[in-house]
């Protein structure tokens, strides 16, 4: 019936209507109005608008020109208009051009299609009407769905997984960061592998064998067998080599654990101002970049609070909704960062339209990584000087512990190191000893790791007042000598 064209021409209409939905919840019994379900809705503002770029920088850009889909299943039209404009971003990221923005009203996406068939011609016409090369479908796809679709509108598909993907091999940078990725690609790739006929075929046997008959057919490989396994091979070969490259990392970590350093990790989502937080607190210079998934590569610094106490502060790799579970298997090392700090600044972005569901979206995250839901968690509402203060007081009322600060100004960013200082393990053992001027290195260890209340120099070395971990604690107890001078 698709085929019929006054059909098609009341379809094509439909589409560039813009209609108010209600929730999902609001349907009784799942059952949408069919004007809703019949019609594609376009999502205004989804078109890259390409500013200053003459024809022959364009030319030289060769952009990818893409169509974005999505199947609206639950929730307000605001969280379906939001997902896709994330989608957007996503795409501009990986270096396209978005044309159109569409959203299919839907209770479950096609399991064949994944927005149906008839809306897959649709979607169709409109890939040939705006000259699209490529469509992107805002959910993962299944093989199948994959496959039919690009049969249809005869153009490449990707689907969100794959986008991300992409975004994640353009940025890596460090061989351990690459190798990661690769993993997750591999990971993708290994059940959506598809041969293009019979000519691939490796296996022997009967007349199709060139005679070769009974007695012929041996362990013969298909294309696609063969391609398995090669796949199979380089995805344990790049375990090995990540597990490898771990073990620096584990070091490192084991040692300021030894000492006893306090960790904090920045975590949250996408773009959220992680990596401008770092350098605000500690001048890392680390790479700030207003694109998702800038960084990459985990980033530790050495810090200090307010009265002076030393900790490490580690910049990690942003999340994003529905963030594919190959790349959360194959950061697993770069994750633990998180799960064995001793507190958790969680940036979120005030200013975007839906912080609560960055929120929401990066504690799923939290939940896949073993042990970092238990960890001391302090939401930090960032990019206050661009948000709406109604948002801000809104976020600060569902977060018991939460701060507003400005990474690009500095405010607020005092208060947070105060917080940070409160939120630390506590320095529970107190000393006043006399340290031998010989054992200068632990009134120098009381500085950086410790909160020195006062020092005195006498004659017969340092009178040390400190708070300090239980480590030092016992090397001060067998060197000094307890004192009972008051400062």
């Amino acid at each position: 019936m698709w085929e019929d064209t006054e059909v098609s021409r009341r379809s094509l209409i439909e589409m560039t209507r813009m209609h108010e939905y209600t929730a999902l919840d609001e349907f009784e019994n799942g059952d949408m109005d069919l004007e809703e379900r019949q019609a594609l809705r376009r999502v205004a503002g989804l078109s890259t608008e390409l500013q200053d770029v003459s024809e022959v920088e364009y030319r030289k850009l060769r952009l990818e020109r893409v169509v974005l889909v999505g199947v609206w299943t639950s929730g307000t039209v605001e969280d379906a208009d939001n997902s896709l404009l994330e989608l957007k971003l996503l795409a501009e990221t990986a270096g396209s051009e978005v044309l159109e923005g569409l959203v299919q009203r839907r209770q479950k996406p096609d399991p064949a299609t994944y927005i149906g068939s008839g809306k897959a011609l649709e979607l169709r016409d409109v890939v040939e009407s705006t000259g699209a090369d490529t469509v992107i479908c805002d959910g993962e796809l299944t093989p199948g769905q994959l496959r039919q679709l690009e049969d249809i509108v005869k153009v490449k598909v990707i689907d969100r997984t794959a986008l991300i993907l992409d975004i994640f091999a353009q940025h890596a940078k460090s061989r351990e960061g690459k190798a990661q990725v690769e993993l997750a690609q591999l990971q993708y790739l290994l059940p959506r592998l598809r041969g293009w006929g019979g000519n691939l075929s490796r296996q022997v046997g009967g007349r199709a064998a060139g005679g070769v008959g009974i007695g012929g057919r041996g362990p013969g490989e298909t294309k696609i067998e063969l391609d398995r396994r090669r796949i199979r091979e380089r995805m344990s070969k790049l375990r090995r080599q990540i597990a490898g490259m771990s073990t620096s990392r584990d070091t490192m970590r084991q040692r300021r654990q030894s000492r006893e350093v306090p960790a904090v990790a920045i975590a949250g989502y996408t773009n959220a101002g992680k990596s401008s937080l770092l350098n605000r607190i500690t001048g890392a210079g680390v790479l700030v970049e207003d694109a998702l998934f800038a960084t990459l590569d985990p980033t530790v610094r050495r810090a200090r609070t307010p009265e002076g106490r030393l900790f490490t502060i580690a910049d990690t790799v942003g999340f994003v909704r529905h963030l594919p579970h190959q790349l959360v298997e194959a950061f697993r090392s770069t994750l633990e960062e998180v799960a064995d700090a001793d507190l958790i600044l969680h940036v979120v972005d005030g200013s975007h339209p839906d912080p609560e569901g960055q929120l929401a979206a990066v504690r799923e995250v939290f939940a896949d990584i073993e042990g970092a839901s238990d960890v001391r968690e302090i939401v930090v509402i960032n990019k206050a000087d661009a948000a709406d203060q109604e948002v801000l007081d809104r976020i600060m009322r569902r977060e018991r512990d939460s701060i507003v600060v400005s990474a690009r100004t500095g405010k607020g960013v005092p208060e947070l190191m105060a917080l940070i200082e409160r939120e630390l393990p506590r320095l529970d053992h107190e000393v006043l000893l006399l340290v031998p001027y010989q054992r200068g290195d632990l009134i120098s260890r009381a500085h950086k790791e410790g909160e020195v209340l006062a020092v005195e120099h006498v004659e017969d070395g340092t009178i040390l007042h400190a708070r300090v971990l239980p480590s030092l604690f016992q090397e001060l107890e067998r060197v000094g000598k307890p004192v009972e001078r008051v400062f």
